[in-house]
C-alpha cells in the first residue's frame, strides 16, 4: 500500500469508494445524492478545497482521507481493504500533517467507526440529533489533541 496525494484522475475511483463504503458500512444510511452527483462534489469540492491523500493497493484506490485546517473531513476504506491497516495510515498521516488538534463527525451508530477513532486516542466531545447533516443521522464530533500519548 502506498498513500499519496489524489489528483483530479482519481475523482471517479474516489467518488465510487466514498458510495462503496457507506453501503456496506452503514447500510441504514439516508442515500441524498445521486452518483453523479458524488463524482460532481468530489470533482469540484473535495479534491478542490481539501488536502485529499488516497491509498493504493497497486492499482486501487483503497482508502481516501481528506482535511482542512484542524479537521478530518472525510476518512473512508474500501471494505474488502477494512483491518488492514489502511484507515491507520491515513489517519496517522492526518495526524502527522497537523499543526494541532483535530477533530471529526461520525455518525453515532457507525460503532465501527467510533471504536476505530477511540482507539486512536480520539474522545467524544459533542453529540447531536442529526438535524445538522444531510442524512438527518445523529452525530458525535470526536478530538483529537496534539501530545496525546495514544500513538494511533
Amino acid at each position: 500500500m502506498r498513500l499519496r496525494p489524489a489528483t483530479a484522475q482519481d475523482a471517479p475511483r474516489v467518488a465510487a469508494l466514498l458510495r462503496t463504503s457507506k453501503e456496506t458500512a452503514m447500510p441504514w444510511l439516508a442515500v441524498v445524492h445521486t452518483p453523479a452527483e458524488d463524482l460532481a462534489w468530489v470533482a469540484s469540492v473535495l479534491l478542490v478545497r481539501h488536502t485529499t491523500t488516497v491509498a493504493e493497493d497497486g492499482d486501487d484506490v483503497v482508502g481516501v482521507l481528506a482535511t482542512s485546517p484542524g479537521w478530518v473531513d472525510q476518512l473512508y476504506v474500501d471494505p474488502d481493504h477494512q483491518g488492514r491497516g489502511v484507515g491507520r495510515a491515513l489517519l496517522e498521516r492526518a495526524k502527522a500533517g497537523s499543526a494541532g488538534d483535530l477533530q471529526l463527525w461520525t455518525f453515532a451508530r457507525n460503532a465501527r467507526a467510533r471504536a476505530f477513532y477511540e482507539g486512536a486516542g480520539f474522545t467524544a466531545e459533542e453529540e447531536t440529533d442529526g438535524t445538522g447533516n444531510e442524512e438527518r443521522e445523529p452525530d458525535v464530533r470526536y478530538r483529537w489533541r496534539a501530545g496525546s500519548s495514544v500513538a494511533g
